[in-house]
C-alpha cells in the first residue's frame, strides 16, 4: 500500500475483532464500531451466550493473528457426545475414531475479550462502543450511528466498509433497500426458539458430570444440551418449540409446569439444576434462524462478514468457526489482489458462498439428527462403525462430522457431498443386513466406499442434467 487505507469495521462481536486485527496486523489503519458496550466494562450477554464449540475451521482464524496459544487456555476438550436416554442412563458417542479430533467448549465473551485486548495493542487500530448503526452510505463508504446515552448522532467513514455486525446487519440492511442494484434475501426460522440454562458447579468447585463431553438430552421435538465451562459449571440450552406443540415455550407458562416437564423429560438434568425455575422464567427466549443473500458486497466499498452474511442455526458448532473461516478466505484473497477491492470483494464471495449455503444446510441437518436420531439404535450402529473405520484405517475413512468439524483444507460443500452420501450408503447397507458380522472391517470399508462412490456419480450426474 501506498499510504495507509483506513477500514471501517461495523460489530466489534468475534468476527469483527478477529477481522479488525488481522487488518491491522496488515498494515491498514481500522476503526471498528460496537452497538453494545465494552464487554470488559459491562456483562450484558447473560442468557444468551450459547457455548462455542470450537475446532480446527475457527483454529485457522486464530493461528492468522498468532493466538492459538493464548486461546488453548480457554478451551475444555470434549471427545464426543454424551447422549441421557429418559430414564437416566447415559450412552457416550466418540466425534471421531482419531484421538486427536475432538471440538473444545469455549465461552464467546472470554474469545471475544481476549480479541479485543490483543486488538488494544495497535495504535492504528480504534474501537468504539455504545453506537448503534443506523444505516450507511454504500457508494461513500460513510455510516451513521447513534450514541444509546446520548442519543446524539455520529458519521465515520473509511475507504472501505466491512460489515460483521451479526444476523441483523445494518450494513446488510442498507444493501437490502439500495434502488441501485440487485439484492437477493432469505430469511428462514425454525419453529423452536432456546433458553440459556446452567448446572452450576459442585460446592468443592467440580463438575456434577462428565466435564470432556458434549451432553445431549434428545427427546424428539425437543432437547437440551450441556457443554462445560472452565468454572465447572455447565452452560445448558433448551430447544423447544414456540407453541402448538404438547410441549412449548408457550404452555411452561408457571413454576408448576415447567417442573412437570422438566422431570418428565430430563430427570437426571433437573437434579442437577438448582435454579432451573428462576433462570427459565428470568432468561430470554431466543429465535433460531438461518439467511442466505447476495451479492455480499456493493461499489467495490462495502462488504458484509461473518452472520451478516450467512446465519446460521447452532447445531453443527459451526457458526464462530465459519465466520473465523470467513476471514481466512477473506485474507487469502486480499493477499492475492491486495490495492483493487472490487476484485477482492467478487473473488471472495466466489471462493465462499457455496460452502455457507452448504453449512447452513448441514446445520438444520443436525439439529434433526440432535433431537431426532442420536438415541436411535441405527444411527449409534452406524456411529460405532464409523468410529471403528477411523479409528483402524484413520487415513481412508472420515464421517460426515469429521469431514465437517476437523478436515479444515476442504470446503464445507465438498464435506456436506461426501458426508451425506457416506450416511446413505451406511445406513441402507445396515438396513439391508449387508454388513453382516461375518464380514471383516476391512471388507465393511470397502462395501460402503462402494457404494458412496455410487451415489456420488449418480448425484453428480443429476446435478448436470
Amino acid at each position: 500500500m501506498k499510504q495507509k487505507e483506513h477500514i471501517l469495521i461495523i460489530g466489534a462481536g468475534l468476527c469483527g475483532s478477529l477481522l479488525g486485527l488481522r487488518m491491522v496486523q496488515r498494515g491498514y489503519k481500522v476503526t471498528i464500531v460496537e452497538k453494545r458496550p465494552d464487554p470488559r466494562e459491562v456483562h450484558q450477554d447473560a442468557g444468551r451466550s450459547i457455548n462455542l464449540a470450537f475446532s480446527d475451521r475457527g483454529m485457522k482464524g486464530i493461528k492468522l493473528v498468532g493466538l492459538e496459544d493464548a486461546v488453548r487456555t480457554l478451551c475444555i476438550p470434549m471427545n464426543g457426545r454424551m447422549i441421557h436416554d429418559p430414564k437416566g442412563n447415559t450412552f457416550f458417542s466418540p466425534y471421531s475414531g482419531r484421538t486427536d479430533e475432538y471440538i473444545n467448549s469455549i465461552s464467546r465473551s472470554d474469545l471475544n475479550l481476549m480479541l479485543l485486548n490483543e486488538a488494544d495493542k495497535f495504535d492504528d487500530l480504534t474501537i468504539h462502543f455504545n453506537l448503534g448503526c443506523k444505516e450507511v452510505d454504500l457508494e461513500n463508504a460513510t455510516a451513521t450511528f447513534k450514541e444509546y446515552t446520548t442519543g446524539d448522532i455520529q458519521t465515520f467513514s473509511g475507504d472501505i466498509v466491512l460489515g460483521t455486525d451479526g444476523a441483523g446487519s445494518s450494513l446488510r440492511k442498507s444493501m437490502y433497500l439500495s434502488k441501485k442494484f440487485l439484492f437477493s434475501f432469505s430469511q428462514e426460522y425454525l419453529g423452536h426458539g432456546y433458553k440459556e440454562l446452567s448446572i452450576p458447579p459442585t460446592e468443592g468447585g467440580g463438575y456434577r458430570t462428565e466435564k470432556n463431553a458434549l451432553h445431549i438430552w434428545p427427546r424428539g421435538r425437543d432437547m437440551i444440551i450441556a457443554l462445560p465451562n472452565l468454572d465447572g459449571s455447565f452452560t445448558v440450552t433448551l430447544f423447544l418449540d414456540y407453541d402448538d406443540a404438547p410441549d412449548s415455550f408457550a404452555s411452561l407458562n408457571s413454576p408448576e409446569a415447567i417442573t412437570e416437564y422438566f422431570t418428565r423429560q430430563f430427570p437426571d438434568a433437573v437434579a442437577m439444576m438448582p435454579n432451573l425455575i428462576q433462570e427459565f422464567q428470568e432468561n430470554p427466549t431466543g429465535p433460531l434462524g438461518t439467511i442466505k443473500c447476495s451479492p455480499w458486497h456493493s461499489f467495490g466499498k462495502t462488504c458484509i462478514l461473518g452472520d451478516a452474511a450467512h446465519a446460521i442455526v447452532p447445531f453443527y458448532g459451526q457458526g464462530m468457526n465459519a465466520s473465523f473461516e470467513d476471514v481466512v478466505v477473506f485474507d487469502a484473497v486480499l493477499e492475492k489482489y491486495q490495492g483493487d477491492w472490487e476484485t477482492v470483494f467478487k473473488e471472495y464471495e466466489k471462493a465462499r458462498k457455496k460452502d455457507t449455503d452448504a453449512i447452513a444446510d448441514l446445520a438444520v441437518d443436525n439439529f434433526h439428527e440432535m433431537k431426532e436420531h442420536t438415541a436411535n439404535p441405527l444411527f449409534q450402529e452406524k456411529r460405532k462403525l464409523e468410529t471403528a473405520f477411523e479409528k483402524e484405517y484413520p487415513n481412508e475413512y472420515y464421517s460426515k462430522y469429521s469431514l465437517v468439524t476437523f478436515n479444515e483444507n476442504i470446503g464445507y460443500r465438498e464435506a456436506m457431498l461426501r458426508g451425506r452420501a457416506q450416511d446413505k450408503a451406511i445406513l441402507s447397507l445396515l438396513s439391508e443386513g449387508a454388513l453382516s458380522d461375518d464380514l471383516s472391517l476391512k471388507a465393511k470399508l470397502e462395501k460402503i466406499q462402494q457404494e458412496t462412490n455410487d451415489i456420488l456419480h449418480d448425484d453428480a450426474i443429476v446435478e448436470n442434467l
